[in-house]
């Protein structure tokens, strides 16, 4: 059996790397737990005068730099003046030049939420009508490329490390004190401690770049890293490093002088340890709590210190979990049947903990139940409580061998006599040969080898040893794609945000793309015209009648600025979904009377926020085309 250690091992880390992999790849470049929830002047909408400044409300507060928010003419150059500016609350604003001339702008922004993630993203307006810009901000993302993989992967690394090094300590602490003499156990603690460390470094130098320009040459910019040391997510790594120092000094007694110590000396120091150690385990969770999800939104003042209780039951549960793994598989000591028994109570109760803790974050993040299906944090969670649900599942297995593991122990009284026998031999040797020394120790080390070679069969041969170790490792695999889980979650946008901020620009999609909405669900635009020619004034008003998916009845109305009938010639209508890349699809009305063209069966293929751009010519020469969006479906 102990032959098949290595491949496990080696299918165990294949597990991480590809669970890790493919979850962080799919987790979105701009991880926004801020959303945009409106604007001013608003997304697709056509304003008669230039405005004098553009402002944008956000679901939360965010952090703005000199450059978070861009207005751009329609040939890119930015019209803008100053900084951006806090207007109230969480609406935030910047100047425009004066006098900028008709045509689409567009509107950039990149800032940082409050629970320290980056939000990016675009839409446009226009001064008098559309018209054909040069700025393409498909690229425009925060949080993407290399860097954003890279620091996907340092807050991986930096939960793993956590939960080895709490979850480690703890279980030698707590259920295997002999554990503190065991090199294995040793080595995945230190371990823990190092890649926290590592991560969390990796994490301060990241942050400028990650939040910012995303380029890989702005890591070890000096200045950007000055400025993070000021922002709250800065703070928290910092304290996590110095808590990380209190670790160090932990990690040292723990396996240093606590394991020189005798039992009833132990017992003294025990106390001691765990209260210290549980300090500085709090305080490492907090450094996520602090500046995370829990920090903002809902209950901040209740969330934050059931954060703190939620990842110190999931480093107390898995990391234990590694813990005796690694004690099954790579320690030479065997673990007792007891020491396993007081991990099952402890993670019994870490569950309990993670469960109610997790049911207040869900309700906290979520709001209702129909983000589980609707959100994509909301199928996250899913995916979590199923692997959580799957992860007790085996722990239940776990217990019932425990139930029925018998201590395997080796008599040193078998082994005496073998080793008088090769000390007896050694010096009989060392008499004839002249007191031959190294062949005495090769002697040694081969009966050593021999004995704990026998130890691993007799420890082995135990049926219920055997099935432990094997419903652990199976433990471990799920608990590995589960951390997976648990990080892209953090990197999501909670479920109750992002309804919000759907309701709210659907809202305001409403009310700038319809003047009037009759109680059928009619939608009316009016929209005012010059061609340019002789008496070439005048408003355009279209009708949409049911405005729904499907045929709609479509009435066009012509009228001068006195509100009378305004005979004109021709009149044609385009529609465009520009977000599905749909139309234009042209209609062409037919006259009813002066002033008033008509179309019927007007098909609207999906829902969406249509353009409607309607074509007026007065004469032979003169015509213009005025636009404006509309929600219809």
């Amino acid at each position: 059996m102990t032959q098949t250690i290595a491949p496990r091992v080696r299918t165990l880390v294949l597990l991480l790397l590809a669970a890790c992999g493919l979850l962080l790849t799919t987790a979105g470049p701009a991880s926004a737990h801020a959303a945009l929830t409106g604007s001013d002047p608003q997304q697709g909408v056509v304003v008669d005068k230039a405005p004098d400044q553009v402002s944008l409300t956000f679901s939360e507060k965010v952090a703005l730099s000199d450059d978070s928010l861009r207005v751009l003419d329609p040939k890119g150059k930015a019209v803008q003046q100053g900084k951006p500016f806090e207007v109230s609350g969480t609406t935030y604003g910047v100047k425009l030049h004066s006098g900028l001339p008709d045509g689409t702008y567009t509107v950039t922004y990149q800032v940082v939420s409050a629970d320290s993630h980056p939000v990016a993203g675009a839409f446009t307006f226009s001064i008098g009508a559309p018209s054909i810009t040069s700025v393409s901000v498909s690229g425009d993302t925060a949080g993407g490329g290399v860097v954003g993989w890279l620091y996907g992967f340092g807050r991986y690394m930096s939960y793993a490390g956590f939960i080895v090094l709490v979850g480690g300590a703890a279980f030698v602490l707590g259920c295997w004190q002999r554990g503190a003499g065991v090199r294995p156990m040793q080595r995945l603690v230190v371990g823990g401690w190092l890649t926290l460390t590592a991560a969390t470094l990796l994490l301060l130098l990241l942050r400028g770049s990650y939040t910012g320009s995303g380029k890989v040459g702005d890591i070890f910019d000096l200045d950007l890293l000055g400025n993070v040391l000021q922002t709250k997510a800065g703070a928290a790594l910092v304290s996590r490093l110095l808590l990380l120092a209190a670790a160090a000094l932990f990690i040292s007694v723990l396996f240093g002088a606590y394991d020189k110590r005798e039992d009833e000396e132990k017992r003294d120091l025990t106390f001691g340890l765990a209260i210290g150690g549980t300090v500085v385990a709090a305080g490492l969770a907090a450094s996520w709590a602090m500046a995370e999800h829990a920090s903002v939104g809902l209950q901040s003042g209740i969330a934050m210190p059931v954060d703190v209780v939620h990842l110190l039951a999931v480093a107390t549960w898995l990391g234990g979990l590694t813990a005796l793994l690694v004690a099954l598989y790579r320690s030479e000591a065997p673990i007792e049947s007891a020491a396993v028994r007081r991990f099952s109570q402890v993670a019994f109760g870490s569950v309990v903990a993670l469960v109610a803790t997790g049911v207040y974050q869900s309700w906290r993040q979520l709001g209702s139940w129909s983000a589980f299906t609707e959100t994509r944090y909301g199928q996250l969670l899913l995916v979590k409580i199923g692997l959580v649900a799957l992860l007790v599942g085996i722990a239940f297995i776990s217990r019932r061998w425990t139930a029925q593991l018998a201590d395997t122990v080796v008599r040193q009284g078998k082994r005496a006599p073998q080793k008088e026998r090769v000390a007896a031999s050694a010096s009989g040797s060392g008499k004839s040969k002249g007191g031959d020394s190294k062949r005495a120790a090769q002697l040694a080390r081969q009966q050593a080898a021999m004995d704990t070679a026998r130890q691993k069969r007799t420890r082995d041969a135990d049926p219920n040893r055997f099935g432990l170790r094997r419903s652990v490792l199976a433990e471990a695999g799920v608990a590995v794609v589960l951390l997976a889980v648990t990080t892209v979650l953090t990197q999501t946008e909670p479920g109750r945000t992002e309804q919000d901020a759907k309701a709210a620009q659907a809202a305001s999609s409403s009310s700038s793309s319809s003047s009037s909405t009759a109680g059928s669900g009619a939608v009316t635009l009016d929209m005012s015209f010059d061609t340019g020619g002789t008496d070439g004034k005048g408003v355009v008003t279209v009708d949409f009648d049911p405005a729904r998916v499907g045929g709609n009845e479509m009435h066009v109305y012509v009228q001068r600025t006195n509100g009378r009938a305004f005979d004109i010639p021709e009149v044609k209508v385009a529609l465009t979904l520009e977000a599905k890349k749909i139309g234009p699809l042209a209609v062409t009305p037919d006259r009813i009377a002066t002033g008033h063209w008509s179309a019927s069966n007007v098909q609207i293929p999906m829902a969406g926020d249509w353009k409607v751009a309607v074509t007026v010519r007065t004469s032979d020469i003169d015509q213009t085309t005025v636009s404006k969006n509309a929600q219809i479906g």
